[in-house]
Parts: structure tokens; C-alpha cells; sequence
């Protein structure tokens, strides 16, 4: 492979809502050079990629910040970073109105002020979002964004300083050399069998494209994680897996189950209780269940037709072709569990700075641990306190002596292995090989049936984790005989490869965390009770392909 080294201050890896939105902060606010690398194009990718239409994180009128670490603590049964989601909940209405003046459409009422959907949440017209932070990235004169480039490695001698990966269309090797790097490439999906199968399986809650990539890289650098088990699981409209939130907020539409019967004060009104009760009433016979909306008025059905036109448009059209939810109830049903750190607590465990404990590497936006309930502009929020770190760590903390020895030695490795894999079909040639394809819907089959997917209504023993750990251990060796043919294919070997690593830590997370913390989320079928044992965070960090997991105190303020 051809070699490229690229020489920057700083360099971000991943091109979404956090990435973005430091990327422009430091354009703004330093005279650094930064690199902002994405394996897709910036325009369209990432969570916002298809548009969104509402921000669900604001502190409106008669609230303060403190009240919004309130919600996200109670949703989470206590188990978050206060001291992160205070950093973050300062700052919400802040970029909010930034992003308003950079062009976003913020729906107000006839006296001009902004709509809301209950206390924290404001409408927005936000198809365009994506493509509004990516031109104003492009803004900045010391920003130069690298797209199609699939970063796989830190670049690290004990401080991270750069990255390596490939070009996905040019086969080019990239070695980026810099002072700090910012992982903000998202959380991950695709860890479980889907709710739609084969030709629709990318009709799921969370990006497709979100493989755990910057877990993974921190992971095998031997950073620490926090909070894995805290898996998230969406309730979503069934098939089209659009969100229900718009319709239950917007619509003031109850979950009901086949009876007719109201059910969720039953069980509780958490995110993860909304989901539970859905199950339950399922499971016991109760089902379907469904978002009660027939009867609404035509012009709540037409807003919903439209808000959906803004972020799941399968939803509109799915109405269009059958019957609209003035006059049919919206059945709905809860995805596979995604680890994610923007709906959840799960991620890197940071500092104040974003720091995460490998000196010179910051996490923001759904990569970050500690902060539930983070969202669009919790991500942007996060996205500019890592930038504010990264300045004041080049400032007052980096050391340019190299151990150039061993970071050459990393950059030979990591650039065999890509060639490795390119040469493979030749070397192979006659022993059995494997399609990527086919070893992750094998993943997917272990993790749904022995590490509580959809198959199990989301329930695990300890048993059932030994196996799945013993199994994505043997799918983990056979990454060395599958068919690539070219870049395309390494791609997706190197995708298969993160959600492999973050499958092993999370069964690891589950494993220790011996109560139920999470109805659904967390469903341990042998700790079926919630224990005080259990109030702090599950942490842990790998070393030589040995994950060790421990416990730390909770932080509160």
C-alpha cells in the first residue's frame, strides 16, 4: 500500500454531532490545525444523517440545569457522571442558540417563542442539520476534513498522538501524526440480531454505520470503559423503527396493549420501564401493543406526517400506503440493545476535560460514558468541552519527545495488517474461508439468543454469557480467514472486528453487575431484584486481550 503521513495539531476522528461541533470551535477559537477524518462524507453521516425534528434537550422556561441531571439520573436509576451531565446541562441552551444563528429552523409560536414538547424538549425543522454543521466546518480555515478514510488504530507510546487507517475508495495507508486526538465516531450497532432481517436489516434505531470503531481503538489501547451493561433499547413503531416519542409527546398518545388497556403507569414511566412494560404485556399475552392515536384531530395527523418527513420518512410513508394514525392505533415493539453513549451511560471514562485515562485521547458525544440523555445537543454541548480540553492540554501538558522507535514499529504493523488482509484470497487459496457477511450474522445469533436480544425478551443468565463469550471468542479467530477482495471488504472486516471487541467487553459488564438494575435493558434473570450493592459504576480496561472489569464510587455534586 502506498503510505501517506499527515502532520496536524489535532485530529478528530469521526465527522458527526460532537466531531462537527469541536471541529468549529477550534476554527473559531485556536490557531491549531486540525484534521477532522470520517470513513464516510460529513454532509450525511453519523446519527443526524437522515435529519432530526426536535431537540430533546433544553432547559426551558422556569427550569435550571440541575433539574435536567435530575431527569437523567432518575431515568438511570442513579447510575451516571453528575459532575459530566452538569458540564453538559449548562451549556444546552447555548448551542441551541448557536445553531439557530448558523441556520437551523427552531419552530415559534405567534410570539416568537420557541415551541416546546414538555419541559426540555423544543420542535425543529431539522432535515438539514447534517448538512449545516458540515458546511460551517468547511468554514474554517485550519480545519481540513479527510473523508472515506477508516481510521482502525491509535497511534499511542504511552501519550496518544495520531491514528492509523486506509483509504476506503484510493487503497492509501494514512498515518496521522498530531499533539491530541478527539474519538467522537459514535456508539455501537449491529451487536445483535435486528428486528428486520437480510435486504432490511439498516432499518433499526441506531446508524448501521455506528460499529463501535472508537470503543474498539480505545479498547485495545487499554483505555477504561465505564457502564457497558447499561445497554439502550429503543420502543419504536414496528418494521419502521421510527421513533415513538414524537406521537406519545406530540400527540399525547398512551401505550396501550390489544385490550385497549392503559398500561404504562403500570410499570413505570423511565425510558427503560416505557420499553419493560411493552415486553411484559407482550409476553403475558397482552399483545400487541400499540400508541393509542386514533381519534386525533387531521391537524395533529398532518404534523405528524410532516415531523416524520424530518428524520424516519418510512413512517409517513408507511401512513400513506395504508392508514393514518387518526384512524389506526401505531403498533409498536422494542429494537435489539445498542451500546451507546448519548441515550445511556456507556462509553470512556472521562474527565471534566473529556480526557479519557490514555493521556492526549478526549471522547465526546455517544463515545463518552457518564452522561445519559446527552442527544443533539448534548453532543454538541460535549463536542465543545473536548475542544476546550484539548486546547488547554496542548498548552499546558504535551510533551513532543517521541518514542519514535515504537511508534514506527505500530505504523509497520498496523500497515501489514491491512496488506495482510488485501493479499488474503492468494494466501488462502485452498483452505476454507469465510464471508464477513456471514460470521456477523453469526454474532448477531449468539448475542440475541445468549446475551439477552429480542429472542430472550432481552432476559440473560450467567450461563448463557459464558457461552456467548466462548463463541465471539471463536468467531474473533476466525477473522483471519475471511474472503476480502478489496478495501471495501476490509472495511468491513475492520467493522466486524469492533463489534466483536465491544461484544466481549459488554458480556464482561453484564457478567459482574449480579442484580436488575434496568428493567430490559439490563434483565438479569438469576438477579431478578434491583441490590444497593450495585450503586456504583462498572468499569473496566483491557491489557494483552485480558479484560479485567472493576468498581468505582458514583459521583455526584
Amino acid at each position: 500500500m502506498e503510505k501517506k503521513i499527515i502532520k496536524t495539531d489535532i485530529l478528530i476522528i469521526g465527522g458527526g454531532t460532537a466531531g462537527c461541533y469541536a471541529a468549529i470551535y477550534l476554527g473559531e477559537n485556536c490557531n491549531y490545525s486540525v484534521a477532522v477524518v470520517d470513513k464516510a462524507a460529513i454532509k450525511r453521516s453519523g446519527c443526524l444523517s437522515a435529519g432530526v425534528n426536535a431537540l430533546n434537550a433544553y432547559i426551558t422556561e422556569g427550569h435550571q440545569p440541575i433539574d435536567y441531571v435530575e431527569y437523567a439520573s432518575k431515568d438511570a436509576e442513579g447510575i451516571v457522571r453528575e459532575d459530566l451531565l452538569l458540564d453538559i446541562s449548562e451549556r444546552l441552551n447555548k448551542v441551541t442558540h448557536d445553531m439557530e444563528n448558523r441556520g437551523l429552523t427552531i419552530l415559534k409560536d405567534e410570539k416568537g417563542n420557541y415551541v416546546s414538547r414538555g419541559w426540555r424538549n423544543l420542535k425543529i425543522n431539522g432535515e438539514n442539520i447534517k448538512p449545516l454543521l458540515a458546511k460551517e466546518v468547511l468554514k474554517q480555515k485550519n480545519v481540513k476534513v479527510y473523508e472515506h478514510i477508516n481510521i482502525t488504530d491509535l497511534r499511542s507510546d504511552g501519550s496518544v498522538r495520531g491514528a492509523y487507517g486506509f483509504g476506503i475508495n484510493d487503497g492509501v495507508f494514512y498515518e496521522f501524526k498530531s499533539k491530541a486526538v478527539l474519538i467522537a465516531t459514535g456508539g455501537a450497532s449491529g451487536l445483535y440480531r435486528p428486528n428486520n432481517p437480510e435486504g432490511q436489516a439498516h432499518q433499526m434505531w441506531y446508524s448501521p454505520f455506528n460499529t463501535g470503531a472508537g470503543y474498539c481503538m480505545g479498547i485495545i489501547s487499554g483505555a477504561e470503559m465505564t457502564t457497558f451493561e447499561m445497554r439502550f433499547i429503543a420502543l419504536r413503531c414496528k418494521d419502521t423503527i421510527a421513533p415513538t416519542g414524537t406521537i406519545a409527546q406530540g400527540a399525547g398518545a398512551k401505550q396501550v396493549n390489544s385490550f385497549g388497556e392503559i398500561y404504562e403507569d403500570k410499570y413505570g414511566l423511565t425510558t427503560s420501564q416505557r420499553l419493560w412494560g411493552t415486553v411484559t404485556e407482550n409476553s403475558e399475552g397482552r399483545g400487541p401493543c400499540y400508541l393509542k392515536t386514533t381519534g386525533i384531530d387531521k391537524e395533529k395527523e398532518n404534523e405528524l406526517l410532516k415531523a416524520y418527513l424530518n428524520m424516519a420518512p418510512m413512517q409517513t410513508l408507511k401512513w400513506a400506503a395504508t392508514k393514518g394514525p387518526s384512524e389506526k392505533d401505531v403498533e409498536i415493539e422494542g429494537t435489539e440493545p445498542y451500546v451507546v453513549g448519548g441515550h445511556t451511560a456507556s462509553g470512556f471514562w472521562v474527565d471534566n476535560k473529556r480526557m479519557t485515562t490514555l493521556k492526549g485521547l478526549f471522547a465526546a458525544g455517544d463515545v463518552a460514558g457518564g452522561a445519559p440523555q446527552k442527544y443533539v445537543t448534548g453532543a454538541l454541548a460535549e463536542g465543545e468541552i473536548a475542544a476546550e480540553g484539548i486546547i488547554e492540554y496542548i498548552e499546558k501538558e504535551y510533551d513532543d519527545k517521541e518514542n519514535e522507535g515504537l511508534l514506527s514499529g505500530l505504523s509497520n504493523t498496523c500497515k501489514e495488517g491491512y496488506e495482510k488482509g488485501l493479499k488474503r484470497k492468494s494466501v488462502l487459496e485452498g483452505t476454507r474461508r469465510y464471508r464477513v457477511r456471514d460470521l456477523e450474522r453469526a454474532m448477531q445469533k449468539i448475542m440475541d439468543e445468549y446475551a439477552g436480544g429480542i429472542k430472550t425478551d432481552y432476559k440473560y443468565t450467567v450461563h448463557g454469557l459464558d457461552i456467548a463469550d466462548e463463541r465471539i471468542g471463536e468467531l474473533s479467530k476466525m477473522l483471519d480467514y475471511t474472503d476480502i477482495n478489496d478495501t471495501h471488504d476490509l472495511l468491513e472486516l475492520y467493522e466486524l472486528r469492533e463489534r466483536l471487541v465491544v461484544a466481549r467487553v459488554l458480556i464482561a459488564h453484564l457478567k459482574v453487575r449480579e442484580e436488575t438494575r434496568w428493567h430490559s435493558f439490563q434483565e438479569n434473570a438469576d438477579h431478578p431484584e434491583k441490590s444497593p450493592e450495585f450503586d456504583c459504576y462498572i468499569n473496566s480496561y483491557m491489557k494483552d486481550g485480558r479484560i479485567t472489569v472493576i468498581k468505582r464510587k458514583l459521583v455526584k455534586v
